[in-house]
């Protein structure tokens, strides 16, 4: 049994909420207080492209960066990165040795996601790296990223994800989200949307410097071609627009300007064009034939996927019809992703996950029940056809969930 399926079975439920059990465990392995300086992001878009140019502006200063992400698309090790490359699997194995001493010793279970991120953790610390960008696994409050104080703490937006857990309205998720702003250190506040009562009350508590996108700092695209302009109280900065969302792009700058972190102006652009993410509207030319990775699984994320599909096939008009190889997770708004990409899909291919939380294939076929749609016993399955029978005129889009493009990557690996 591998460690990773050993952190699977040891807890009695995937997702546990709550910090009573692993504080104690953190605390057993000493990484609750690091010497370094903590970023903190949480959110519920944007996670994953915020940390990345944190990650990616600190490292071009020179920093020695700890980034923790997830989930993982193609290798657990991507959750973990030192500076800027993936933790070696013996780095991973020994520290997944020592939490599970620290958990025996404590008399106490461990989820897989509390596990891994206490391991991560260790690694950071004994790679003795200057500053550590967590991302926050689900809410914020009660993960366990949040068994340690930040220096900075991000949010990049609140949507209606993960309800079942967070609860049901953006204010109950706000003040979720919210958990992570601690008393005097300063805390971005990055969606395009008002301002959550819930973040404005704990910002005030905490007596934190709280700046909230287009009001306290501003973006907007600039004259120049790929470039655009920063400014907040006492700054204007002009940038490269690099390959994420510039609302992401800019709620890293604004928390790199807040932290008390030396950074230059030239660290900032070199970061920002350094900055790639897997699974984010990424590209790849597989068999001749282009193929789109998107791992957009709610409305707000979908939006943004369809912006750049629009600008892609503005640009290259050879492509005029766009074949999805579809799947999802059944605690996900099935209805509103599927109406949103509907006017810009063709067909449908379309298959289960082999998952715990996926959605029956009678779940999907009711989200989709008046598109052209094709129905595979797997995702490689739906991926292979797609792949043999795309025209030139056609392109493929792999989207709806982090493990749908898993199930492709490990189609792609099996073929090589």
């Amino acid at each position: 049994m591998t460690w990773l399926t050993y952190w699977g079975h040891v807890h009695v439920t995937g997702i546990d909420l709550g910090l009573e059990r692993v504080l104690p465990v953190a605390q057993k392995l000493g990484v609750t207080q690091p010497s370094a300086k903590i970023f903190t992001v949480a959110g519920t878009n944007g996670k994953g492209s915020t940390t990345t140019v944190l990650a990616s502006i600190l490292q071009a200063q020179g920093y020695k960066v700890g980034l923790y992400q997830s989930p993982h698309i193609y290798r657990f090790n991507e959750r973990v990165k030192l500076a800027g490359q993936e933790a070696t699997d013996q780095e991973l194995i020994e520290a997944f040795v020592q939490v599970d001493q620290a958990r025996r010793e404590c008399g106490l279970s461990l989820s897989f996601f509390e596990a891994t991120t206490l391991a991560a953790f260790l690694i950071f610390q004994k790679q003795a790296c200057d500053i550590w960008v967590l991302e926050v696994g689900l809410g914020g409050r009660l993960d366990v990223v949040n068994v340690i104080d930040p220096d900075v703490a991000v949010i990049t937006n609140i949507g209606l994800d993960h309800t079942d857990w967070l609860g049901d309205t953006i204010e109950k998720i706000a003040f979720e989200k919210a958990g992570i702003i601690r008393p005097d250190i300063p805390v971005v506040f990055g969606g395009l949307q008002t301002l959550p009562d819930a973040i404005a009350s704990k910002a005030a508590e905490c007596r934190a410097n709280l700046q909230v996108a287009q009001r306290d700092y501003f973006y907007q695209l600039a004259e120049t071609p790929y470039t655009w302009q920063f400014a907040s109280a006492g700054v204007t900065l002009q940038l490269p627009t690099g390959s994420l969302a510039l609302e992401n792009i800019a709620t890293a700058v604004a928390a790199i300007l807040m932290s008390d972190v030396t950074v230059s102006q030239d660290a900032i652009c070199q970061g920002i064009q350094n900055a790639k993410l897997s699974g984010r509207f990424e590209l790849r030319n597989i068999e001749q034939k282009t193929v789109i990775f998107d791992a957009g699984h709610n409305g707000h994320g979908v939006d943004f996927l369809l912006k750049q599909l629009r600008n892609f096939l503005e640009y290259n008009k050879q492509y005029t019809e766009v074949i999805a190889v579809f799947s999802m997770l059944a605690d996900k708004d099935i209805s509103t992703v599927v109406d949103l990409l509907k006017p810009a899909i063709t067909s449908w291919h379309v298959a289960p996950l082999n998952n715990p939380r996926a959605a029956s294939l009678e779940h999907l076929m009711h989200a989709l029940k008046d598109q052209t749609t094709q129905t595979f016993d797997s995702i490689q399955d739906a991926f292979s056809t797609a792949i043999a029978k795309v025209k030139p005129h056609q392109l493929i889009l792999v989207c709806g969930s982090f493990h749908t493009l898993e199930a492709v990557w490990e189609y792609l690996e099996e073929c090589q």
